[in-house]
């Protein structure tokens, strides 16, 4: 409970959207532990060795620092030593395919010579299913990753076996990840650290915490939920482009910037930061006009909510927040 609008945000960020902070200390040394436990996998023969400079990469919303509640993954992108083996930079999708006949690989190899992305992710579950600090691994439903289920802790983790590529003709080194099909596509998750790290830095405010509002915003049951990392980017495509805001007052003027932002942006292409997936945005024609409507619905009642707030009718104000983040929004208490 609170008597203002500051002490309900303050109270509802750390309670209800914020990372635990125990709890991310946790996924923190869990993290390191399962790192360690991977490393230790080559030395069994059937399981490609790890590269020797990038033997891993986070990536996700974790990585970024923009997950909200609950924790309940943890992506990681394991680099694998190529070992000399080629792909067709101008295609994406590709296949991989290794000339050497390096004995680890062989066991990927379909009827084509190609290394089998899903073939790669198979001999991860087999290997992590033998460590006896997890419940469990299985294929993620989209075929792109395994899926590690802890004993001890509520969240999985998604490790994604993946190639470095060489510079390309434009200068830029990419990872080739699983396809779901068994081929490789391009990804580049250093793309949107970066991103989100630059237009952090040039506003006043915690664009972290906008983002994450943003996202509790999104799963609220009153309308269609949008992807996250769509949501994310159409944020991030507003503060990056509207640096004259930078003076922003506060996080809640910066979340209803974003609404005003999403309201109109959800009906437009949302373009993939790092080139290479086109328009993020596949939502259907009804699903964009239900987070349209809401989008300027909970606008209009924030900037209501705000006038209150001004005019020193923080109960009223807190009401209509409450309307907008629902029953986990702090109480006015007096």
């Amino acid at each position: 409970m609170a008597k203002t609008v500051q002490q309900s945000f303050d109270e509802f960020l750390v309670r209800s959207v914020r990372l635990d902070p125990d709890q991310n200390n946790n996924a923190k040394t869990s993290k390191d532990e399962l790192l360690k436990q991977i490393q230790k996998l080559p030395a069994d023969g059937d399981f490609p060795e790890l590269h020797n400079i990038i033997p891993f990469i986070q990536y996700g919303s974790y990585s970024r620092k923009t997950k909200i509640r609950p924790l309940d993954d943890i992506d990681l992108m394991v680099v694998l030593d190529a070992k000399g083996s080629t792909y067709d930079s101008s295609i994406n999708p590709s296949d991989v395919h290794n000339q050497f006949d390096v004995a680890t690989f062989r066991q990927f190899r379909d009827a084509n010579g190609r290394i089998n992305s899903t073939k790669v992710i198979n001999t991860f579950i087999k290997n992590l299913s033998k460590i006896h600090l997890y419940r469990k691994a299985d294929f993620k439903k989209n075929q792109e990753a395994a899926v590690l289920e802890l004993q001890s802790y509520e969240w999985v983790y998604d490790i994604v076996p993946c190639f470095i590529t060489k510079p390309e003709p434009n200068g830029k080194t990419y990872f080739l990840i699983p396809d779901g099909k068994g081929a490789w596509k391009k990804t580049d998750p250093r793309v949107d650290k970066d991103r989100v790290a630059k237009v952090k830095g040039t506003h006043n405010i915690s664009i972290l915490d906008v983002i994450r509002l943003c996202k509790y915003w999104n799963v609220r049951p009153t309308m269609p939920t949008m992807g996250s990392y769509l949501l994310e980017n159409m944020v991030l495509d507003y503060f990056e482009f509207n640096g004259a805001f930078s003076q922003l007052s506060s996080i809640k003027v910066g979340f209803l910037y974003a609404l005003n932002h999403i309201r109109n942006a959800v009906n437009n292409i949302v373009l993939d930061p790092k080139g290479l997936q086109g328009d993020l945005n596949n939502l259907t024609l009804d699903e964009k006009d239900k987070i349209s409507r809401r989008a300027e619905a909970d606008y209009n009642k924030g900037n209501q909510a705000m006038r209150l707030e001004l005019s020193g009718y923080h109960e009223q104000a807190i009401a209509i927040w409450r309307e907008i983040f629902g029953s986990n929004f702090p109480l006015y208490t007096n």
